[in-house]
């Protein structure tokens, strides 16, 4: 930020803790694995919070608690727009890389109450850019949550260089994606030092969100590659009604709920057992654009398509069951039904948590569209998690002829940011 070329870092903090909120300041008064048979939920926010336990939100426009023992934008009831992005670190200096961090968790705190990133309205000097770009202003929080990841480039590069001396501190779990059959990958949307997933209720602030944080980080980091995603997919609220993926049908049925901290804590936070140590109240996340093939699906027979999910379309019930959330039959699928090979009694037991979004990026030059789901997965362990589901579902999936991901990347999320001393990363970073 050009501010903080004429202002030293105590100086900064003083002033943006003398200045009012955003909202003050204006007036603001307040507040499948491929498509997801196994995971799921609803569509509003009864709960939101760090992932320390459920809190109420007021409204859409409330904001998400940004400190806490895991980060926000996991178990947080999934909001309705997403801004993603993957970052690549451009200096090669560990203590540029952690004072990043440092600006970025003050920043994304910030931003996530609905204030200003350097105080008052847009702050900075007349004769410098402000340290806020500005149009997010006079918005409300809309329950804006920032989740970084580090991808396994951080540690040891493509070259195989350790960059920041990082390298015997990368997670065994943390591993390089297996090549799936049917996968046709791009590296321009793949991969990534770090990532930032930005989820709100008004995709201007979840823009937003990334667009401050890139611009803080010019010099240190560039984008790599970014995705908008709307219309979720998937919730961490079950008692709500079920979204629908751009397919037509109800996603994410069985997900993990926000206030299951016994299935959180099995499948979700990395703990002491799993390690390491500073990885722990942490979580893996996979991130994968999977594109549909839209007008080859819209004119497939609805009984196939049905089979092919293993669901009724309307209803959303498993086949030979009444209601959605029937518990399925396996058996009575087809051997290639999306909802059987995706099922945990399948795959050993594995499970994830989802929070994936539809997109739509215009046409690919040929009149079709270039949509599908930008699929998000959170475990404990990747290997364990994501990989055994994937395997299943790429060796048989029926749906498999109709979507093709065409981008990849893993990362190791960090724990919480615990107070207003803590920093995304720091137990990692710091010497």
């Amino acid at each position: 930020m050009a501010a903080e070329n004429v202002t030293t870092g105590d100086e900064r903090r003083q002033r943006a803790d003398r200045a009012p909120s955003r909202r003050a300041l204006l007036g603001w008064g307040g507040a499948g694995l491929a498509l997801g048979a196994t995971a799921g939920g609803g569509v509003a926010a009864a709960v939101a919070g760090s992932g320390d336990g459920a809190a109420p939100v007021a409204d859409g426009g409330a904001a998400v608690p940004f400190h806490g023992a895991h980060q926000a934008g996991i178990a947080t009831p999934v909001q309705d727009r997403l801004h993603f992005a993957a970052f690549d670190v451009t200096t090669g200096d560990r203590a540029e890389l952690a004072d990043l961090l440092k600006e970025w968790t003050r920043a994304a705190a910030r931003m996530t109450r609905g204030d200003a990133v350097g105080g008052g309205a847009v702050g900075g000097l007349a004769e410098a850019p402000p340290d806020d770009t500005g149009e997010a202003l006079g918005l409300k929080a809309s329950r804006l949550s920032l989740t970084v990841g580090f991808g396994p480039t951080l540690f040891t590069d493509a070259r195989g260089r350790d960059r920041f001396g990082l390298a015997d501190r990368r997670p065994e779990a943390l591993i390089d994606l297996p090549a799936f059959p049917g996968d046709n990958l791009d590296p321009a949307r793949s991969g990534g030092d770090l990532c930032v997933q930005a989820c709100a209720d008004d995709p201007q602030v979840a823009v937003h969100a990334i667009r401050n944080l890139a611009r803080i980080g010019m010099g240190r980091v560039a984008i790599r590659w970014s995705q908008l995603g709307f219309g979720k997919t998937s919730s961490t609220t079950p008692d709500e009604q079920t979204p629908r993926n751009m397919m037509g049908f109800k996603d994410g049925t069985r997900n993990i709920a926000a206030t299951d901290t016994a299935a959180l804590d099995r499948h979700v936070w990395v703990d002491a057992e799993a390690g390491p140590d500073w990885l722990v109240g942490g979580s893996y996340l996979v991130a994968r654009r999977i594109r549909m093939h839209i007008e080859t699906w819209d004119r497939t027979s609805l009984k196939e398509q049905e089979d092919i999910f293993g669901r009724d379309k309307g209803e959303g019930a498993p086949v030979g069951r009444r209601r959605e959330r029937d518990e399925p039959a396996l058996k009575a699928m087809l051997p290639t039904a999306h909802v059987r090979l995706a099922h945990p009694d399948t795959n050993g037991g594995a499970t994830i948590l989802r929070r994936g979004y539809s997109f739509t990026d215009g046409t690919d030059g040929l009149g079709r569209l270039d949509a599908g789901l930008f699929f998000l997965a959170y475990q404990k362990d990747v290997r364990t998690g994501f990989v055994p589901v994937q395997t299943s579902l790429a060796r048989a999936d029926a749906l498999g002829e109709y979507i093709q991901h065409v981008g990849s990347a893993v990362f190791a999320v960090p724990p919480g940011v615990r107070d207003a001393d803590d920093w995304w990363g720091r137990a990692l970073l710091a010497r």
